[in-house]
């Protein structure tokens, strides 16, 4: 037998590989002659693989940008499974997947990418399932009055609606969740009620609010993480039992400082120019009232509102070159010591102060992560600005509050600042914008330009989570923000902190006129921007899929360099084709089945109860996407109205449809309600209406809207959205069990979400 004999050779025996294997021969090992097409070794050799190994080698700097993604990913789908099987399920796949990957031991960076991302989804989702475990604490089953000792923990003063805001420790007693808050009168409020006073009050709770409608604001799920168990208001008078111990240490008494210097810039300055000043300075915007508040939502400059990376950034830069530039005076220290982290060092201690005195709220603190990494990286000689800054802030809050991925705070901070670097690293913008020898002219408009192209793009990137969230979002702002960004941070910030140091000796009086006359002028920006006609873009409730497919594409669009990145357009088309064609509801039925809406195709909005507070009307309109008012039901065609009931029919689906709604608590006949039901096809009302009625189509009363939630209802294509549908059976939600599903016809969706599958 010949040392290069071929196993696999034509004409090969049993016998033959045998004598090979017993000739001690460097021949091939025994399985190869029947050896298998190894799926690795075929995978490898697909076109397809290779030149995505070739695009991730490219890409190799930025894989680990994709980290805190593949952790918000497994946050967001344990939101939306709403099961604790499915979420045991949701994990081990995941792990299941990545160990399989492992397992085939494929090399490359496809594998070792794809073997990390089913980990990150599993981790994510653990990690929030943990977090809402270790917040859960005991929630109030039904309304109540209750007389009741407590600890305060928290005083909060909401000057523009006179209230304070007490956040109680009642430390588990009295048959009471062991935290509540509760809204005090502020002329109520007295002077000795401060953090850890012991008092006895009397009060009506009531459990944490829920979606009104689907896709609307979730205080319960809030109130949950803060670990709330009811909210409610003041009766009568608050006796101080014990009044709070003197507080030591900054930290404790970093509250009080904080309401104090709130009180100061307010009296320094007058009306929404006080406000929005003390809110610059401590992050309190108790003060603001919501004609301003909402002016500025409208012309794109809430941003400036919520302390984060603006007010940080502000701090710190000035922090940093001020100790910088004086330290450089004196030769001695410029010689002797490295004044750049001298100066970092300053700036991180303002950063953390300033984070302190704002509340520590967590936009703050995520801005002032990015702050302090940024220090880290000009200490340590290395680009400070970068996506993996953005990513590692994202990763940081991710890990301590995850929760946070579903707020707008969270979306629209992190979103925004995405889009900056992401936009400010592309070669042609670098080009663009580079210093160069040019007259003050062009280097002027260069920086227009600058500031112009940098608001748009943050216009474009936060639209859809303003829309999603808010369902409006403001079409002016990158225009707005040209002027508004530049007066706030380089004009009212510093005349704000030099008049709270002139304070010190008496001399801030005339800093606070001019500061006082800026502000004034960036409100009558928001306010005259706001009023232009089109100012506003309103949207009713976004689908989930078509939100996801845009913020999928946004991020393969801001996260990769290579051309490859333009594929992120596909899915962002596909997104806003699906929330142009979703068609806007035509009923909105409230949760608790007092509240109706009817909305025409004309955009008008026609709503039950002509008593509904602001916030019912402004619920209502936002989530029908329509920018006006509301009219009376009565007032609206083919509605007939009486005291007890309105009767309104509706043209939708080349049908005719008739909605009948009760308004009142007042007594029905059986009889004459079991006919008003068997002429109707769509009953509504807050009571839990009998057996005998029995309307053609569907039964919203209260029975049913205690199993389902608030609902939503397109009569052109016969479909029904519910909160249980949209947000799931968690924790902090309150539905009852569905004991029997209506005997008439009705939407498979709605016997779907009845059995607590929501599809």
């Amino acid at each position: 037998m010949q040392s290069g004999f071929d196993p696999n050779s034509p004409g090969v025996t049993p016998n033959d590989i045998g004598m090979a294997a017993n000739s001690g021969s460097n021949g091939k090992a025994l399985s190869m002659p029947f050896r298998a097409r190894q799926l690795p070794e075929y995978l490898g050799n697909l076109e397809i693989f290779k030149r995505l190994e070739m695009q991730l080698e490219k890409e190799r700097d930025r894989l680990a940008l994709w980290v805190p993604v593949g952790v918000g990913t497994g946050i967001a789908v344990w939101f939306l499974l709403a099961n604790v099987a499915l979420w045991i399920a949701f994990i081990a796949l995941s792990c299941g997947l990545a160990l399989s990957v492992k397992a085939l031991n494929m090399g490359g960076r496809i594998s070792n990418a794809f073997f990390w991302f089913m980990m990150l989804l599993g981790i994510g989702c653990a990690l929030m399932g943990f977090r809402s475990w270790a917040v859960a604490a005991p929630v109030l089953e039904r309304p109540m009055v209750a007389s009741f000792y407590a600890e305060v923990e928290k005083v909060e003063v909401v000057s523009a609606r006179d209230i304070v805001r007490l956040t109680l420790d009642t430390h588990e007693k009295q048959d009471l969740p062991p935290r509540v808050r509760v809204n005090v009168p502020i002329d109520k409020a007295a002077v000795d009620l401060q953090t850890g006073a012991i008092i006895q009050l009397r009060a009506r709770l009531m459990p944490p609010a829920m979606s009104s409608l689907p896709g609307a604001y979730d205080f319960s799920r809030r109130a949950w993480f803060m670990g709330l168990g009811a909210t409610g208001q003041l009766l009568g008078e608050i006796r101080i039992v014990q009044a709070a111990e003197p507080s030591w240490g900054p930290l404790s008494a970093m509250p009080e400082y904080r309401q104090v210097l709130s009180s100061h810039v307010q009296s320094r300055m007058v009306g929404g120019a006080g406000a929005i000043g003390a809110t610059l300075a401590t992050g309190d915007r108790g003060a603001i009232s919501d004609e301003d508040a909402e002016a500025m939502r409208r012309s794109g400059l809430a941003h400036l509102l919520s302390i984060s990376g603006l007010h940080v950034t502000a701090v710190v830069g000035a922090v940093y070159l001020l100790v910088l530039r004086v330290l450089a005076l004196f030769s001695t220290l410029a010689l002797r010591f490295r004044l750049p982290l001298v100066a970092a060092g300053c700036a991180a201690v303002a950063a953390l102060g300033y984070t302190l005195m704002t509340g520590a709220q967590v936009p703050t603190i995520r801005a002032c992560v990015a702050a302090l990494l940024v220090l880290m990286a000009l200490v340590m000689g290395r680009s400070a600005i970068t996506l993996r800054m953005v990513a590692a802030g994202a990763l940081f809050v991710l890990i301590i509050w995850p929760e946070s991925l579903v707020g707008p705070s969270f979306q629209l901070s992190f979103a925004a600042v995405t889009a900056i670097i992401a936009m400010h690293e592309h070669p042609k913008i670098q080009a663009l914008f580079a210093r160069r020898e040019e007259g003050i002219v062009r280097r002027s408009g260069r920086i227009i330009l600058a500031l112009f192209l940098t608001g748009l793009v943050v216009e474009l990137a936060l639209m859809p989570i303003a829309l999603f969230h808010f369902h409006k979002a403001g079409i002016y702002g990158a225009l707005a923000n040209i002027i508004a960004i530049p007066l706030t941070t380089f004009v009212i910030m510093p005349l704000e902190a030099l008049a709270l140091l002139l304070d010190t000796v008496g001399m801030g009086a005339p800093v606070w006129w001019i500061c006082e006359r800026a502000l004034s002028s960036l409100l009558m920006l928001a306010h005259y921007v706001s009023s232009r006609p089109g100012s506003v873009t309103m949207l009713p409730t976004m689908p989930l899929m078509a939100f996801g497919l845009v913020i999928a594409g946004g991020l393969w669009l801001s996260l990769w360099s290579q051309r490859w990145r333009l594929w992120g357009l596909a899915p962002i088309a596909l997104g806003v084709l699906m929330i142009a064609m979703t068609r806007a509801p035509d009923l909105y039925i409230t949760g608790d089945g007092r509240h109706v809406g009817i909305r025409n195709d004309g955009g008008e909005l026609a709503i039950l109860r002509t008593r509904s507070g602001d916030f019912v009307r402004d619920l209502l309109l936002e989530n029908a996407g329509i920018d006006g008012e509301a009219v009376a039901l009565e007032d609206w065609p083919n509605a007939q109205c009486n005291a007890d009931s309105c009767t309104v029919i509706m043209e939708a689906g080349d049908r005719d449809w008739v909605i009948v709604a009760t308004r009142s608590s007042y007594y029905i006949p059986a009889m004459a309600l079991s006919a008003s039901c068997r002429r109707a096809d769509i009953v509504i009302s807050e009571r839990r209406l009998p057996a005998s009625c029995q309307p053609r189509w569907l039964k919203a009363d209260r029975t049913l809207l205690d199993q389902v939630g608030g609902m939503t209802i397109d009569l052109e294509n016969q479909q029904v959205a519910t909160v249980l549908g949209r947000s799931g059976r968690h924790q902090w939600m309150r539905f009852t069990e569905a004991k029997s599903v209506q005997p008439k016809e009705k939407t498979s969706k709605i016997a779907a979400e009845i059995k607590g599958s929501p599809e």
